[in-house]
């Protein structure tokens, strides 16, 4: 059955691949670090080069996420930036290595974000899931987001633990129920993660979500039809980007009231 988005009251939000543009915020650190390596393993700045930085820095992340699901994202950052310097044998900077820390609230949001969200606050109750501390996002959101508003924020550090731990979807879940009287089938995940974010609320019986579909071919994502034909994954609907994703709300509801 098509997802009927007039239907709906409340969408959750990933933020780094959804709104926020991880890639470019991430990759120069990354290719700066690849830089210090000996001269004979420097590698260039190429599509190759790009994916296996951020195939590395995806890698990481998700290994410390799941052992450390306390530890606060700057210094997932951080270390994530030694694993990859070691890999690639390159001089660890400190002061590049904190700087990489601090860096998520710089992360660019993709230019169609901050006026596809104030169409989609027209509509819904909207709400963060973000595997992010709170100061971080709270730089995020005051910088690359525009200040624009949120009916609820979720942090990993709020949680204690990081995506696509169930207790994270859970969490939204019942504070939706609690403090919004939004069901469970009455709310849905907008995202572009599908090995993080789709396959979980999937398991966990949530109705099929939105995929922002901005990059296909990123590190950080999983396949589609490979995930289909196992039964992993249902998706809702697919746009390539939020604002296309929002342009077909305010045509829903259009119809609608015609």
């Amino acid at each position: 059955m098509a997802l009927d988005l007039t239907q709906l009251k409340g969408l959750f939000f990933d933020i780094y691949a959804t709104l926020i543009d991880w890639e470019a915020g991430i990759y120069p650190h990354l290719y700066r670090l690849s830089q210090r390596a000996p001269q004979s393993q420097r590698l260039s700045d190429s599509s190759e080069t790009r994916t296996k930085l951020l195939g590395l820095y995806e890698h990481y992340c998700k290994k410390i996420w799941k052992d450390h699901p306390a530890m606060l994202f700057p210094e997932v950052l951080e270390k994530v930036y030694a694993h990859i310097a070691s890999d690639l044998g390159a001089e660890l900077d400190l002061e590049a290595q904190a700087a990489f820390g601090r860096s998520i609230g710089e992360w660019p949001a993709f230019p169609d974000t901050i006026d596809a969200m104030k169409v989609l606050a027209k509509y819904y109750k909207l709400f963060v899931l973000s595997n992010v501390d709170n100061a971080s996002f709270d730089r995020t959101r005051t910088g690359p987001l525009g200040g624009g508003h949120w009916d609820g924020i979720y942090t990993a550090e709020m949680i204690g633990s990081y995506k696509p731990d169930p207790r994270n979807y859970q969490y939204v879940a019942k504070r939706m129920e609690e403090d919004f009287s939004i069901e469970k089938d009455e709310l849905i995940i907008v995202a572009q993660s599908l090995d993080i974010d789709h396959i979980t609320t999937t398991k966990l019986g949530f109705k099929p979500g939105v995929w922002i579909a901005r990059s296909q071919n990123s590190t950080m994502g999983g396949k589609r039809e490979e995930l289909e034909s196992q039964g992993l994954l249902k998706l809702g609907a697919v746009y390539e980007t939020l604002g296309e994703f929002a342009a077909a709300v305010e045509k829903a509801f259009a119809d609608k009231k015609n």
